[in-house]
This record gives C-alpha cells, sequence and structure tokens, in this order.
C-alpha cells in the first residue's frame, strides 16, 4: 500500500513557521502539535527567515509579499516573451512588405 502525500498550503506553512520564529515554540513543539515531522517545519522556518530577508525562495513562496514577487516575475517573463515574437513578427512583415514594393 502506498502513503499519499501530503500537501500544505502557503498559509499553512507561513503559520507553523511562525509558531518557532515569533510565537516561541520550540521545533518539535510545533511540529508535534501539528503532525508535521520536524524537518519538514525547519524547512519552512528557514524559508521564512530567507523571504524576511528578501530572498526570493525557488520553491512557493510563504509571505504574501513573496508571493506577489513570484506572480510580478513570471508577468515580466511573459511580457518579454511576448515582446520578442512581436520583434520577430514585425521584422518579418517589414520584410515582406519590402518584397512587394520591389
Amino acid at each position: 500500500m502506498t502513503k499519499k502525500r501530503r500537501s500544505f498550503t502557503a498559509e499553512f506553512k507561513l503559520e507553523a513557521a511562525q509558531l518557532v520564529t515569533q510565537q516561541g515554540y520550540s521545533a518539535a513543539e510545533a511540529s508535534r502539535s501539528l503532525g508535521v515531522s520536524d524537518v519538514l517545519l525547519g524547512r519552512w522556518v528557514r524559508q521564512l527567515k530567507q523571504e524576511s530577508a528578501g530572498i526570493t525562495p525557488k520553491s512557493k513562496a510563504l509571505t504574501p509579499e513573496q508571493q506577489r514577487i513570484k506572480e510580478l516575475e513570471a508577468r515580466i517573463d511573459r511580457l518579454e516573451r511576448e515582446k520578442v515574437i512581436l520583434k520577430k513578427a514585425t521584422a518579418l512583415l517589414m520584410a515582406e512588405q519590402m518584397e512587394h514594393t520591389r
């Protein structure tokens, strides 16, 4: 029988990490009371500390600010790709127009 993998929302991860960073619980106490492994909780705490220091995480962001940064970065990437496509399309249309005027 395979074990079903649990998934946690960003809000849950944030609140769990805040138990350790802001409310003074030890990682062992918090992980026991939440029913998650102390390794997993430790990862969330490290990520929260990094995000608080302004480091954008590779995984899904915990804090609303970092989530917004990730969304904006994704939007910028999409717009940059669209810009490149539009430049290429414009160049093709211009080349086509030059062929017809000859």
